[in-house]
């Protein structure tokens, strides 16, 4: 092995750890960062991965990242949350950006509960809203978990077996 690879494998072993750390820190893309180890690791003398595989995690990456901002909607409604609930958990969300990592994580339970209220005026109702919204923040964050440390592992057994 070339000391170019030895670099090249270094580099992408740090991008897929940051990766894993985005995976709870919302402002940063989790899944898309571990990917961009994986395609580091492409440019080796000996490409580990094939098209194919690439392609796949492509998707799999894609389909992680969609999830993560539809999961919150859907854990609003899976608790009995109405439209006004899932509207408000999206709208939640959107805000949150604005507020940093705390806006993220807070902003689609405040949402629902919110929307739940403008509709129900039961403030049982949205509380039982914004709780499935942050299960559903805490679900996306495991997927997100999960993939990464499995895009990390790949990128640690195919960089170190030279």
């Amino acid at each position: 092995m070339i000391w170019q690879d030895i670099l090249i494998v270094v580099i992408a072993i740090i991008v897929c750890l940051s990766g894993v750390v985005g995976s709870f820190l919302p402002v940063i893309p989790g899944p898309p960062i571990s990917y961009g180890g994986m395609l580091l690791l492409q440019l080796q003398e000996t490409p580990p991965f094939s098209t194919g595989q690439m392609i796949m995690w492509l998707l799999i990456t894609a389909g992680i990242t969609t999830l993560d901002y539809i999961i919150p909607s859907l854990g609003t409604k899976k608790l009995g949350g109405s439209k006004y609930g899932i509207w408000g958990s999206t709208a939640g969300m959107i805000v949150g950006l604005f507020f940093g990592p705390v806006g993220i994580i807070l902003g689609p339970a405040i949402g629902a509960f919110a929307g739940e209220l403008i509709y129900q005026k039961d403030a049982k109702i949205a509380g039982k809203a914004a709780l499935g919204s942050f299960i559903g923040f805490v679900a996306g964050t495991l997927l997100k978990l999960i993939v990464t440390l499995i895009m990390l592992w790949l990128v640690v057994w195919n960089g170190i077996s030279f």
